[in-house]
């Protein structure tokens, strides 16, 4: 077995340095390469763009899938007789499931061999995944329960993935490669709308249309295992050398806690899991009761219901989450070094800019589709301006051995209090309003539209988190960066700094 698939030992590191984040100081010297060392890299350029290409294409299969409920719902409450709360649930558990093992996972990603946990939890999600497409109408508690178990399988994954990109690169060739891996976020939720909603239709059964990515599936799992490495923690920043010595799980959440830009940017990237949540799940289904209110198109009372809300917020969420990652991660290349704290204030600009967009589409929609597409764009490219900065934030604030963790436990807090909550919120407040009158088409979708009013708000609300984030930002950056440089000396470059001259 080798050093990396051995645990590595935890030790009790002393708290004597003046920096203030945790008892890290002891494992200084492992993060400072030798001398005759210091050129060498830690996983060739070609194989390190290989793995990302490899971690992309997982990372779209995973929001494909994850999707593809939102883009077959009406068929699914057709068939179970389920109500909006009931359906909300259907992702509330996976959710749930996601973040009560993501600590767990991040725990792990920390101290063994991270390619491992994610081959596992990929076999995992494969299995579930597949099996949920085979449940009858009168098993619906068991849809539950698999779905459930896709959400730990996605959560192995979702928490270390990044960390590895970010042990591959520095600087602004690791902020392009964190853009990379965000953008399929937004193209695999589109995807997943599109091709649930697709093969729904082509088939006249919603089924099949979780048996499409577990099939693809299967080949990231063969990519994981041959073209994926599991490069040393803080390689990139160390030349190759990497962190070899970690403190305990206490001191890392310590250390994390008493790191406020990641504090308040988590809470801010949990509003944005709210939003997200909520209008993935609901949109499309609020979009057809709108045109339904309004005379436009036939209530859905057999299966496979029209598809085109589907088609069409799939395709908005694609194209808005592309554009919106690479605006994002443009802007904030180009003005970091100009305003030290430029990523938080593009966090707050695009969810602030977001809300009001929200609101107008809520109200628009009961007079015109068209229009009510045109501020769902502006919303989402907005609100998409955040993805592919956040993770940046979150690793140049935190040093290497305890990212994984810092992502776990952000993970959590914005599945717990984000979109876990949110699209069951949202059901549930539509289902209170719908049963005070007597149910008609125009009732429902009204019940709906004033639910999805919460999403605004929030969207306000994080906005002010990450104001707070940036005023705090260059600060535990710098901490972060004095942590990795250790003893190397004032002559040293800054870790965000150093050159990728090493990978390239």
């Amino acid at each position: 077995m080798s050093s990396e698939d051995r645990p590595i030992p935890r030790r009790s590191l002393g708290s004597s340095s003046g920096i203030h984040y945790g008892s890290f100081v002891n494992s200084l010297s492992s993060l400072t390469p030798k001398a005759e060392e210091k050129e060498k890299p830690a996983i060739s350029p070609r194989r390190a763009y290989i793995a990302v290409a490899v971690l992309c294409y997982v990372n779209l299969l995973n929001y494909t899938e994850r999707y593809t409920i939102a883009g077959v719902l009406p068929n699914i409450q057709k068939f179970f007789t389920i109500s909006d709360s009931t359906a909300a649930l259907i992702q509330t558990v996976f959710i749930c499931s996601f973040l009560l093992l993501a600590p767990l996972f991040g725990y792990l990603g920390d101290r063994y061999n991270r390619k491992y946990i994610m081959i596992g939890g990929l076999g995992v999600w494969l299995v579930t995944a597949v099996g949920s497409s085979f449940v009858t109408a009168s098993y619906f508690w068991l849809l539950m329960l698999l779905r459930a178990m896709v959400g730990i399988g996605e959560a192995s994954y979702s928490t270390i993935a990044p960390t590895i990109i970010g042990d591959l690169f520095v600087g602004n060739q690791r902020s392009a490669m964190i853009c990379v891996f965000y953008l399929f976020i937004p193209v695999g939720s589109g995807l997943g709308y599109i091709t649930g909603a697709g093969v729904a239709n082509l088939t006249g059964d919603w089924r099949w249309a979780l048996r499409i990515t577990p099939i693809l599936g299967v080949v990231g799992l063969f990519l994981l295992v041959f073209l994926c490495p599991n490069p040393p923690r803080g390689a990139a920043e160390t030349h190759g050398e990497g962190v070899t010595e970690q403190s305990s799980y206490k001191e890392d959440v310590k250390y994390l806690l008493k790191n406020k830009s990641y504090v308040w940017s988590s809470l801010g990237v949990t509003a944005t899991a709210f939003l997200t949540g909520a209008l993935a799940f609901w949109m499309p289904t609020f979009l057809s009761r709108a045109q339904v209110s309004q005379g436009i198109r036939e209530p859905c009372v057999q299966e496979p219901c029209n598809p085109i809300d589907s088609y069409i917020f799939g395709a908005v969420t694609v194209v808005t989450g592309i554009v919106g990652a690479c605006l994002g991660s443009g802007l904030s290349r180009r003005f970091r070094d100009k305003v030290p704290n430029a990523d938080p204030l593009i966090c707050a600009i695009g969810l602030l800019g977001s809300a009001p967009c929200l609101f107008i589409t809520i109200f628009v929609a009961s007079a015109s589709i068209p229009a009510t597409y045109v501020f769902i764009f502006i919303g989402e490219l907005l609100i998409s301006l955040n993805w592919a900065v956040l993770a940046d934030i979150l690793l140049y604030v935190v040093v290497p051995t305890r990212r994984s963790t810092a992502e776990a436990l952000q993970i959590s807090v914005l599945h717990l209090l984000g979109d876990a909550g949110s699209p069951y919120l949202v059901g549930a407040i539509s289902d209170a309003i719908r049963k005070s009158r007597s149910a008609t088409h125009e009732w429902s979708f009204l019940s709906l539209k004033y639910s999805l009013l919460v999403c605004p708000f929030v969207g306000i609300l994080g906005g002010l988190f990450f104001f707070i984030t940036s005023l705090y930002i260059a600060e535990d950056r710098k901490a972060a960066a004095q942590i990795v440089e250790g003893t190397q000396g004032p002559a040293s470059e800054p870790a965000m700094e150093l050159s990728t001259e090493g990978i390239k």
